[in-house]
């Protein structure tokens, strides 16, 4: 059975964590197939991106048996395997698409941190749960907290890592941790519609952004406003661009 699946249209690629009789549990197996799927998306001729999990959730956290061989790992062999679990973060950080997770029942630690890491969440208000549990066990989001406290602040950050405590949808809402909360009843409707907004939108254009998102991280003001002039002479440059002004001046 394939782990990690891949599905294209013509507007959305979608990923899907499948170990659903496991709780979609990380695996070293599935880091791995993540890695290669987001490599994948990130090239194929669609607009946006999809994260979700089979099943009843979206992904419980790290898979026990792997739990097990890391705490019998060397200091190498543990390094080398937090290097996987930080490229499947930066790949899907990188990603030059929207990118959308779309979390019903629970995403917990490493779950937690890839819903973190994408552009979106969207939650089932009747089910979705959030948490960082690692400190319960003596680890640590190491990894997700560099994403983390960039997203929703460092106060923010510290209360979710440190209690560990779970949280429902609308206090993830309310934290700016999730994006959209979907109605009971609606979270498909409600995935679909985020994604047809993002689909309506220029490729090139939202890639341009997510590029200086990303870059615009600890510039000085007049660093930021020096590269946000050459981006904004660039962007004037695309097809996406010029078609679209001489399409709003026909209008």
């Amino acid at each position: 059975m394939n782990l990690v699946l891949t599905d294209h249209t013509e507007t959305v690629s979608t990923i899907t964590l499948n170990r659903p009789e496991k709780r979609n549990a990380l695996s070293p197996e599935m880091l791995l197939g993540l890695r290669k799927a987001l490599v994948e998306v990130s090239q194929a001729d669609t607009k946006v991106v999809v994260l979700r999990g089979a099943g009843k959730v979206f992904c419980a956290g790290a898979d026990l048996a792997y739990l097990q061989q890391l705490s019998e790992f060397s200091i190498l062999e543990n390094k080398e395997d937090s290097k996987l679990l930080q490229e499947v973060f930066h790949e899907l950080y990188i990603c030059p698409k929207p990118t959308i997770a779309a979390v019903h029942g629970a995403a917990i630690a490493g779950g937690c941190g890839l819903a973190s890491v994408c552009d979106f969440i969207v939650a089932d208000a009747e089910n979705a749960l959030f948490g960082y549990s690692e400190v319960k066990i003596g680890f640590i989001p190491a990894v997700v907290m560099v994403y983390l406290q960039r997203k929703i602040g460092d106060a923010r950050t510290r209360d979710l890592v440190l209690s560990a405590r779970n949280i429902q949808a609308n206090e993830a809402l309310a934290l700016g941790l999730v994006s959209r909360v979907a109605p009971v009843g609606d979270f498909e409707g409600e995935v679909d519609r985020l994604v047809q907004q993002l689909a309506n939108n220029s490729s090139s254009a939202m890639e341009l952004t997510k590029e200086m998102l990303r870059n615009l991280q600890g510039m000085s003001l007049d660093d930021g406003l020096r590269y946000a002039s050459s981006m904004n002479a660039l962007a004037r440059m695309t097809e996406d661009c010029q078609a679209g002004i001489a399409k709003f001046l026909k209008k």
